[in-house]
């Protein structure tokens, strides 16, 4: 048995909750600076930073050749990322899209995955190295233009941030989600972006209004539309947050006849091809888009999905609106420009401001790298001056170096040399000495003095740096310009009103539908109006519940023993060449749950609805409409009490039954109207509950029908008028045997 641990009896006790607040705010800090949220010096989170800097040590430069990725992978969870291989990898191939980076900044060679959502092949298949950008992002990295940090293990080191003489963060944009915290930011255009630094530095304090001159908005790798009003826009870039509604782009093709289809051409960014043409498929099925008949994918390089109207005669216009509505031809891209500021801490930064912060870096970067050539000019010059005074003195320089002992010594004694002057003298080769030699390192000389006079200037002088910055900016708009596959904007602006937004059942042809439900729940719609369910058949075991008359452009409203109201579209309703669909799988409905009542919805009528220990109310029908697949709750129920009935309103008379067989009548008045609610005691029960109800108007009498179909008339109900809730008197003879007065609805077989 091993002995126990001794406890420290010096140690302090710590509360649990202090140790975990603790704990969990460190973890918090670091997933927000070490791995979710960019840097809005150059755009990156520490990942792609490190895949930088490691495929540049590895000198895959643009200009060189490609090497294996896994190559890459390794380098960099080997030396600087101590995390999963695979996630390394997805991060490089998410560089080397063009369709998911406005800019990559790897240049992939073999499967790197395409818009349809297809993954990339294995980083054994792939290869990759920088493109020119990326080349941007790391330039001067080794003048001394940002801070260097121990990695991991502490073996190697690597930068805390980049140099970013490209402004990385809004021209590829970033997303991420960190603890508590989420950035969301959008590419943009890099011409559009150097025209606002360009003002920038111009106007520190420029306003969001001018800015938005020079960057229209987004502009997204896959191209489509904008359709945020500017207003919209101005209050998303000038807060850094908001949200961006993105259409896809298309065009209508004529073909013979009078014909014509629709082209989708161009599709919301981040968007899967292959997930958007499924779920359109899917509504077609679902007869949820009754206008289309048929959509297809003749996609190669670039996009090109078909979509064929069943009519010409309907506007195109009016069916992309439809699909904008109901398909992801239509998203919204979240605005949340939440990043690291050039101190490290995370904060939501409007558009001036992200453009301020990373001009302030890039004067760092130039002053940094300006100061490490001021250094390096210095230290030149001391060693030019060294060999000067020894060309003036060649003999003697020759002689000590040739007799004395300590040279080193002598030299700096006889020429009151540096160590360093005289170490580079005892260095300097014999060919050196030649005449052509001399000359060289005198113009070297001079034009280093003239270069350390111009840098310490500038140095001195704020308005020069952003002279250079500027020169830098102009020079990179100039580039991209010229460069009508990266330059020219993708992503266009088209302000657009959902006033006149068509409803879909507008598409949806009328026609006659039997509505067959059976009593295990399984719903379909048959063609034609049957009379007398003639021909319907059933799983074995199961039979008719509810069967009814409708038209295909109706809605059907489920009343269920929950109290829970639900809508289904006939349009939407599964065919009648099988036996259909579980409800359920249409509808959230409990397996517990009994459907109590089934009607075609009329906008114009009120309803009773009653539980089982008769209490109840009226209720507008338009009430019960719900679009949501939960439904909405009506009637207030607690168990074991639950929803037993939903009739028309009708008359000025309600009509109660009990499963005592005791019937009360009381004027229709006395029930309240509620959107709502529990409602009031219709009935006293002394045993059992609630069998059935009926409004009738007092002047035509009660109408009911039997089990085999007669219809009978009871007119004379005065010995059972009394009021609400009193227990009623024992039903009069003639009734149905079976305490149920028939059918309710007038559509209902």
């Amino acid at each position: 048995m091993t002995d126990a641990t001794p406890i420290d009896r010096d140690a302090e006790p710590v509360s649990l909750k202090q140790a975990l607040e603790t704990r969990y705010l460190a973890y918090a800090l670091s997933t927000i600076t070490n791995r979710a949220l960019p840097d809005v010096r150059d755009g990156l989170k520490p990942v792609h930073r490190r895949l930088l800097y490691a495929m540049r040590q590895l000198r895959l430069d643009p200009e060189q050749g490609f090497k294996k990725s896994a190559r890459v992978v390794g380098d960099v969870i080997g030396r600087y990322h101590p995390h999963g291989d695979q996630a390394v990898y997805d991060a490089l191939v998410r560089l080397a899209q063009d369709f998911a980076v406005r800019y990559p900044l790897v240049d992939g060679q073999g499967n790197f995955g395409n818009v349809d959502g297809d993954n990339a092949a294995a980083m054994r298949y792939t290869e990759a190295r920088m493109t020119a950008i990326a080349g941007l992002l790391l330039q001067d990295i080794d003048s001394d233009t940002v801070d260097f940090r121990a990695t991991y293990d502490g073996e190697d080191e690597e930068p805390i941030v980049l140099p970013a003489a490209f402004p990385n963060l809004l021209a590829n944009g970033a997303s991420g989600i960190a603890v508590g915290m989420a950035t969301s930011i959008p590419p943009h255009n890099i011409v559009e972006l150097c025209a606002a630094v360009l003002h920038v530095l111009k106007a520190p304090k420029a306003r969001v209004d001018t800015l938005l001159e020079h960057v229209k908005g987004p502009d997204f790798p896959t191209g489509g539309v904008c359709v945020e009003p500017p207003s919209v826009i101005r209050e998303a870039y000038a807060t850094g947050r908001g949200s961006l509604r993105v259409r896809a782009r298309f065009e209508v093709e004529k073909k013979p006849r009078g014909l014509w289809q629709i082209v989708i051409t161009e599709i919301p960014y981040q968007v899967q091809k292959s997930r958007l043409i499924e779920k359109i498929a899917e509504l077609m099925q679902n007869r949820a888009l009754p206008m289309l008949d048929d959509i297809r994918d003749e996609s190669a390089e670039d996009i090109r999905i078909v979509i064929e109207p069943k009519s010409k005669n309907m506007a195109p216009e009016q069916i992309m609106a439809v699909l904008f509505k109901q398909t992801d031809l239509e998203t919204r891209f979240s605005l949340n420009m939440n990043v690291l500021d050039n101190t490290g801490v995370p904060r939501v930064m409007g558009l001036r401001e992200v453009l301020g912060q990373w001009l302030e870096h890039r004067n760092d970067v130039l002053v940094r790298k300006s100061k490490f050539r001021l250094a390096k000019i210095e230290a030149r010059l001391e060693v030019l001056d060294g060999y000067l005074i020894a060309y003036l003195n060649l003999d003697e320089v020759i002689r000590i170096i040739r007799e004395e002992d300590a040279p080193r010594d002598e030299l700096m004694a006889a020429f009151d040399l540096t160590q360093v002057q005289a170490e580079a003298i005892l260095n300097m080769r014999l060919r050196a000495l030649r005449k052509l030699e001399e000359t060289a390192i005198r113009t070297e000389h001079g034009e280093l003095v003239n270069e350390r006079k111009s840098l310490k200037k500038l140095l001195k002088s704020p308005k020069e740096q952003q002279a250079i910055i500027a020169a830098d900016l102009r020079a990179l708009k100039k580039t991209y310009q010229s460069d009508k596959e990266l330059g020219a904007r993708r992503t266009d602006f088209n302000e657009v009103s959902d006033d006149d937004l068509p409803d879909p059942e507008a598409f949806i042809e009328k026609e006659p539908v039997t509505v067959v439900c059976s009593q295990k729940g399984w719903i379909r719609a048959m063609k034609g109006h049957i009379e007398s369910g003639a021909g319907i058949t059933y799983k074995d075991g199961d039979k008719a519940a509810f069967v009814l008359h409708a038209m295909t452009t109706d809605r059907l409203i489920l009343f269920v023993s929950n109290g829970r109201a639900y809508t289904l579209d006939v349009s939407k309703l599964p065919g009648g060449r099988g036996h259909g669909d579980p409800v359920r799988l249409l509808l959230d409905i409990e397996p517990a749950e009994e459907i109590v009542e089934m009607f075609v919805h009329d906008p114009a009528r009120k309803l009773l609805v009653a539980s089982r220990i008769a209490n109840g109310f009226i209720v507008p029908e338009a009430e019960l409409v719900s679009t949501r697949k939960a439904g909405k709750q009506i009637l207030n129920v607690r168990a074991p009490d639950e929803a037993a009935a939903c009739v028309p309103v009708i008359g000025d008379y309600v009509a109660v039954l009990g499963e005592n067989r005791k019937l009360l009548c009381f004027k229709l008045a006395d029930i309240p109207e509620m959107p709502r609610g529990k409602g009031v005691r219709l009935q006293r029960h002394g045993d059992g509950h609630l069998a059935d109800i009926r409004c009738y108007a007092a002047k035509d009498g009660l109408k009911l029908t039997d089990k085999a179909g007669r219809e009978r008339v009871f007119t004379d109900l005065d010995d059972w008028v009394g009021l609400r809730a009193q227990a009623g008197r024992v039903r009069p003879k003639g009734f149905p045997t079976d305490g149920l007065m028939g059918t309710a609805f007038a559509n209902r077989l």
